[in-house]
């Protein structure tokens, strides 16, 4: 039933929409406040962040890449052939000489903290100096202050348009705007769907708790704060985040989180191995075992959903996580 109703709903936002265009070169486009210009549709592509990897596969340009890295999960299943044949150059954050070694003419980043004025592989000037292209996805950028606190600091609330821009302008980069018009309108309408499986679920007095990963399993969790990414997911289900910080994902001690006792804990389940909590199921241990967070409700009642780590980041699986949500929430039991 789902998959028929996210079709029409697909279907419906075609309705209207301009007939896409034809770029015309030189393209240039302000990306996150420089100025980036294409002669032409780049050949060679290198991602740094998944969400720039699936989305490029999402339009067909698989073909285009010619690396990927920075890796939260393993790629959508639909991706796994295309993805293979695109070599992996880190599973974290690869080295400044490793993406240039690739000869890209474009390199589309995640987070500003890998590509930025303090980037862990360079800074956009110094891709520039060697002619390469560098687009920054602006949902980590608009917005947001990624000088302060350790993922960035929000200073205005998320807004999910910033990734239909993302899609769009890459599609104008790469000349295949019909793909990018296409893909926006499936992210949207699974976007409705979610919200449409809750139109008679009141959830006035729902609260959850986002937990992303811990640098010890005793230490203060990283959890998803106000204004961010996985805080919109929560405030377009009508779901109310307990943390208040608006860094992107603070860390917080579990004597905080365990009276704020969220109705639901939701977990990222991820494929990297950087911490030892990055294991979902170290979390799930944590949670039972630990004398402070086993008295919390969520806990108790298994009220914990697992989610991809991805699902939680500003690209195309966010609007698979709101629908993963969205079951979990409207049946009231978790969907892992």
């Amino acid at each position: 039933m789902l998959p028929r109703l996210i079709a029409l709903l697909a279907s419906l936002s075609f309705t209207g929409l301009a007939q896409a265009g034809t770029t015309h070169y030189p393209l240039t486009l302000e990306n996150c406040g420089m100025p980036q210009t294409f002669a032409q549709a780049p050949e060679r592509a290198v991602t740094i962040g998944q969400a720039g990897s699936e989305m490029l596969y999402a339009l067909g340009l698989g073909d285009k890449l010619a690396g990927t890295s920075l890796w939260f999960n393993n790629v959508l299943p639909e991706y796994q052939a295309v993805n293979a044949r695109v070599p992996r150059l880190a599973d974290n954050e690869p080295s400044f000489e490793a993406v240039v070694a690739k000869r890209p003419q474009l390199v589309a980043v995640q987070f500003e903290w890998m590509v930025g004025a303090q980037g862990a592989v360079a800074t956009r000037e110094q891709f520039a100096e060697l002619g390469i292209a560098t687009y920054l996805l602006p949902s980590d950028c608009e917005g947001k202050d990624n000088l302060v606190g350790a993922d960035g600091t929000r200073l205005q609330a998320f807004q999910v348009d910033s990734i239909y821009k993302s899609v769009s302008q890459l599609a104008e980069i790469f000349d295949v705007q019909e793909r990018g018009a296409a893909l926006n309108a499936d992210l949207k309408a699974r976007l409705a769907s979610a919200r449409l499986q809750l139109r008679d679920k009141d959830l006035s007095n729902t609260s959850a708790l986002f937990w992303f990963s811990s640098s010890e399993l005793a230490a203060a969790p990283y959890v998803a704060g106000r204004q961010g990414v996985a805080d919109f997911m929560l405030r377009t289900l009508g779901v109310r985040n307990v943390v208040d910080s608006t860094e992107e994902w603070p860390t917080v001690g579990w004597e905080t989180l365990a009276k704020a006792n969220p109705t639901w804990l939701i977990i990222a389940r991820m494929d990297r191995r950087r911490y030892p909590a990055d294991d979902y199921q170290k979390k799930l241990e944590f949670l039972r075992k630990d004398p402070v967070t086993k008295h919390m409700d969520a806990v108790k009642y298994n009220r914990v959903i697992l989610l991809d780590a991805e699902a939680m980041q500003a690209g195309i699986r966010l609007f698979r996580g709101l629908q993963t949500l969205s079951a979990a929430f409207a049946s009231g039991h978790a969907a892992q």
